[in-house]
């Protein structure tokens, strides 16, 4: 149940960022998070490796192409920020027994039952997350345009 508390103020927090640098390591937690979650589920942990592989190579080609456009960036605190995260880690501790969150902890998958209807919802979100990456990091390097970066 932690985990999801702190998936969600992961997802949260990450509107109000306005660095790369931290947005970057906002996904990476994100993304620890969600293969260790799919790892406890399954009873094999293979999934949440390759899954974490795909993300963690996707998150690299986005960095690099980021970094490349804005390298100089100062990294500043927004006090909005630092006074919203109490706030968000006591209204997720009042009330967090959603029905879909007791459901999610409740349930003991296969492989072969991964497919199933609770967590074919989330990998459909996973599949069109991969595929606009895909297309987005297409539209950067598309060869109109040309390299990012002259020499």
């Amino acid at each position: 149940m932690f985990m999801l508390n702190f998936l969600l103020i992961l997802s949260l927090s990450f509107i109000f960022m306005k660095h790369l640098m931290s947005m970057g390591l906002i996904l990476l937690l994100q993304t620890l998070l969600i293969t260790i979650i799919t790892s406890m589920f399954l009873n094999s942990s293979f999934f949440s490796y390759i899954l974490f592989l795909i993300f963690i190579g996707g998150m690299l080609i986005l960095f690099l192409y980021m970094i490349s456009i804005a390298s100089n960036m100062k990294f500043k605190f927004s006090m909005i920020f630092i006074l919203l995260i109490p706030l968000m880690l006591t209204m997720l501790n009042i009330k967090m027994n959603f029905f879909f969150f007791k459901q999610i902890l409740n349930i003991n998958l296969l492989l072969t039952k991964f497919f199933s209807y609770p967590t074919f919802l989330i990998m459909l979100l996973l599949m069109m997350y991969l595929f606009l990456t895909l297309i987005m990091s297409m539209k950067i390097i598309n060869l109109k345009f040309g390299p990012m970066r002259q020499k």
